[in-house]
Order: C-alpha cells, then sequence, then structure tokens
C-alpha cells in the first residue's frame, strides 16, 4: 500500500513539474531591459498590448519573432525619446495598422464590426413580424361576406365534393 502511495505522489509531483515548465515565458531579452525601471514597466505593459505580426496569436512581449524584436525595441525607443504611452501606439500602428493592436480602438469599423450581428437579428425579426401580419390580413376576416363569385365558386367546389365522395 505504501509503496503505490509514494509512486501516485511522486507521479503527481511530475505532472506539476511539467505544467510549471510548459507555462510561456516572457520572450523579452536581458538586453532589451531599459535601465530605468518605470520606462521598463511601461514597456512592458506597452507590449502587452500590441500584437506579434508574425504569430498574430501572441503579444510581442510574449514572442520570439525577430519582428517581435524589433518591435519591442522601438517601444522602447520611443519611450527612451520621451514619447507618451499614446504616442508610441499611434506612431506603432501608422507604421503597421490597427491590426497590430490586440485590443482595437473604437471606431466607426468596430462599430460595425461588433454591431453587424445584432443589426442583423433585429432586421430579421422585423422581416418575421411584416411578414406574419401580411398573412394575417390575407385571411378573410370572420363576419365578412364573400363575394358572388366567390360563392358560386364554393357551391361548384362543395357539389364536386358531394358527387365525388
Amino acid at each position: 500500500m505504501m509503496a503505490g502511495t509514494r509512486m501516485m505522489a511522486r507521479l503527481l509531483a511530475l505532472v506539476l513539474l511539467a505544467f510549471a515548465l510548459a507555462s510561456p515565458a516572457a520572450a523579452v531579452n536581458p538586453d532589451e531591459v531599459l535601465d530605468d525601471p518605470a520606462l521598463e514597466e511601461r514597456a512592458r505593459a506597452l507590449s502587452l498590448d500590441l500584437r506579434c505580426l508574425v504569430c498574430q496569436n501572441q503579444s510581442i512581449d510574449d514572442s520570439n519573432a525577430e519582428l517581435a524584436r524589433d518591435l519591442r525595441l522601438l517601444v522602447r525607443e520611443r519611450l527612451v525619446a520621451g514619447d507618451s504611452d499614446e504616442a508610441v501606439i499611434d506612431y506603432v500602428v501608422s507604421r503597421y495598422g490597427e491590426f497590430v493592436l490586440l485590443t482595437p480602438r473604437f471606431s466607426a469599423q468596430t462599430l460595425l464590426l461588433w454591431g453587424a450581428p445584432m443589426l442583423l437579428l433585429l432586421a430579421g425579426i422585423v422581416v418575421m413580424l411584416i411578414n406574419a401580419r401580411g398573412r394575417a390580413s390575407a385571411v378573410t376576416a370572420p363576419g365578412q361576406r364573400l363575394s358572388e363569385a366567390e360563392q358560386a365558386e364554393l357551391a361548384k367546389v362543395l357539389e364536386d365534393r358531394d358527387r365525388k365522395g
């Protein structure tokens, strides 16, 4: 019994160690780190919001791609030059486009992108309601009398039915 418990504890420890070692590590190289801790903190915060254009699912802070490294260095250069966080983001967006932002800015395009499904759903509901109203008005209202031609047609249909039945 004791040997089985020890074996399970070792296996569990091995699995936990494997998960700990497999966790993603920041890709920032030591030679990229700024001497000023405040600027470095700002650079890391900005790097988390910028997309690696090679990986596309990672921030430049997490990516090992050369382009991500270049972007990290560019962010740090701009900060050292005295740019504000917004100025750095604007500079990178002007060079690489809105796609470089992991969190897109609010604009007419993003409003349309995120609002289109709701607009289509509302349009579908409106079309269904108009269609249902049209069908309801097409049905003869109770108490409305048939015209002479409609009465003659109905009598003919009923007569034919009785003969066959």
